[in-house]
């Protein structure tokens, strides 16, 4: 870019205050939202994404800097193509879990279905099983905060919100539940991923130098050290 198309400075601190407002607007949002998926919310981090972006371009462009600010995914989708006003959304989630403790997830298993008591079949007592009648008991957002306690581990996850011009009829998607997820409709998405910390960690290794101790491994050591002792399971639950 050449100097006179460069951004001035003054414009550069106005992206920089649009940031600040952005942030403000939606951590008021987040404050005051209604439910999982309020509009408020989704809106607010959408101009809080729109002014991070603007700011990281000029200051680019300025100052040749950059800042930390990246919102995940937003850049491999398509431009947007759907309805400017959507009268109907929908919300495709997934999320990804490794079985690392089958043990504690057929215990777990077992226990509802003590309680249950149907006098069935007993289908506890396997993996495919358990993991029926977990994910039957309970909403799949506890299943997200109580995973640990299931013998789950977390993977990737993803949740998309799809703007759509009228709501679907009864029944109309449910033997093809994912697709109709045209790209192109997505209004927002939210992404968590392990791979989001390898530049984090791969900063962290950087900084331990060769000082001979491994603070990251000690972290990790005292993380399950601690999972040992503070993960039981919970006969109650």
């Amino acid at each position: 870019m050449s100097d006179a198309a460069q951004p001035t400075a003054a414009e550069v601190r106005a992206a920089a205050e649009a940031v600040k407002t952005a942030l403000d607007r939606h951590l008021a949002a987040v404050e005051r939202r209604t439910g999982e998926d309020d509009p408020a919310v989704y809106e607010a981090f959408n101009e809080l994404a729109a002014a991070a972006e603007a700011y990281d371009e000029l200051l680019y462009d300025r100052f040749d800097e950059v800042t930390p600010f990246e919102i995940p995914g937003t850049e491999d989708l398509p431009p947007y193509a759907g309805p400017e006003e959507p009268n109907a959304l929908s919300v495709l989630i997934r999320r990804d879990y490794a079985v690392v403790e089958p043990q504690r997830l057929l215990a777990q298993a077992q226990r509802v279905e003590a309680v249950e008591d149907e006098g069935g079949a007993d289908v506890s007592g396997t993996v495919h099983g358990a993991l029926g009648i977990l994910f039957g008991e309970f909403e799949p957002d506890e299943i997200a905060s109580r995973h640990k306690e299931f013998g789950l581990e977390e993977g990737d996850s993803t949740l998309w919100v799809l703007a759509a011009d009228e709501p679907a009829e009864p029944g109309e998607w449910l033997e093809t539940p994912f697709d109709q997820a045209d790209p192109q409709r997505v209004v927002c998405r939210f992404d968590v991923s392990a791979v989001f910390d390898d530049d984090l960690e791969d900063d962290d290794e950087d900084d331990a130098g060769d000082s001979g101790d491994d603070p990251i491994e000690d972290d990790l050591d005292t993380e399950l050290d601690d999972d040992e002792e503070l993960e039981p399971l919970d006969a109650e639950r």
